[in-house]
């Protein structure tokens, strides 16, 4: 028996929708490539158009080994579409002087940074990964991975070879005063041969245990040196949605990332956590800490149910 003329039209339209669904919505892969400057590839099954850049302008040698670009030091920004707007992920290549001026580019332009480690050990110079993200109009996102690359590219311009330290020394033996510290951050200090540490604990649970600050769920700070020239590092305990708004205090301030990462697995809810290092005078170290810790309320205070 053959199909009505009705039934063949439904069948036809199935198809054109089925079709249409397995292609997904088009990318604009000529914004892409003119807005980031780079030659981009189309993977059909996935709908993603990915642009990248290998990091060939410095000789790099791991175990003692110049590894070539193909072998995992090639910065890339992958793009794809969801309804009206543009999923953006990517990965970028950095060493060490360029990690804070990039993230700054990126945070700057919109984009999220979403983790900094290292992939390898016994790399020379040391090589760091930033991973970013984006959802929104495809050439804002665009025009976010062209500053960031062109922003990495004007620190090796300034200087080839990639910087060994931060500026500035730190004295020694350490005398930082605590009563300004513990005042700006509102917490009593540890106090240790001149350095001074204040620690913040955050409640969560692990496999269904409760952990909190000394199963290392905590944020903190430690000063050294002295009051005009001090350093400060550590750690800061984030939930994913916090992590944005502390990464943008603590550039605005000055301080340095040096890590995003997680600690742990199983956690509720799930916590991420960065690592810092800063200079200058103790007291504007820690009113950049406190910054971030007035950020971190403030979007944690927005995520609330």
């Amino acid at each position: 028996m053959k199909p009505f003329p009705h039934a063949l039209v439904v069948l036809a339209v199935a198809a054109c929708l089925q079709a249409a669904w397995a292609a997904g919505p088009a990318i604009d892969t000529a914004t892409i490539e003119s807005v980031t400057g780079l030659k981009g590839t189309y993977n059909k099954t996935e709908n993603v158009f990915k642009v990248s850049k290998p990091r060939d302008d410095v000789k790099i040698s791991v175990d003692r080994w110049t590894m070539p670009a193909f072998m995992g030091l090639t910065s890339w920004a992958a793009f794809s579409p969801t309804g009206k707007q543009t999923m953006l992920m990517g990965d970028t290549v950095l060493f060490e002087d360029e990690v804070n001026p990039a993230m700054s580019a990126a945070l700057d332009a919109g984009l999220e940074v979403t983790a900094l480690h290292n992939h390898f050990f016994f790399d020379q110079p040391r090589v760091y990964f930033m991973h970013i993200g984006g959802m929104g109009d495809v050439h804002k996102l665009a025009a976010g991975v062209k500053a960031l690359y062109e922003r990495i590219a004007q620190v090796r311009a300034t200087q080839a070879t990639p910087a060994s330290g931060f500026e500035g020394d730190i004295p020694a033996p350490s005398n930082v005063s605590a009563a300004p510290i513990e005042k700006i951050l509102g917490s009593k200090a540890q106090s240790k041969d001149g350095m001074v540490k204040v620690t913040i604990g955050r409640p969560a649970k692990m496999h269904g245990t409760a952990v909190g600050n000394e199963m290392g769920v905590n944020t903190w700070a430690a000063f050294a040196g002295d009051d005009e020239h001090a350093v400060v590092d550590g750690d800061f305990a984030m939930h994913e949605d916090e992590l944005q708004a502390v990464l943008k205090a603590m550039r605005s301030a000055g301080i340095n990332i040096v890590a995003i990462h997680q600690h742990m697995t199983h956690e509720t809810p799930r916590t991420l956590f960065l690592h810092y290092w800063g200079k200058g005078k103790a007291i504007d170290l820690a009113n950049g800490v406190k910054k971030a810790l007035d950020a971190q309320h403030a979007a944690g205070s927005k995520g609330a149910p």
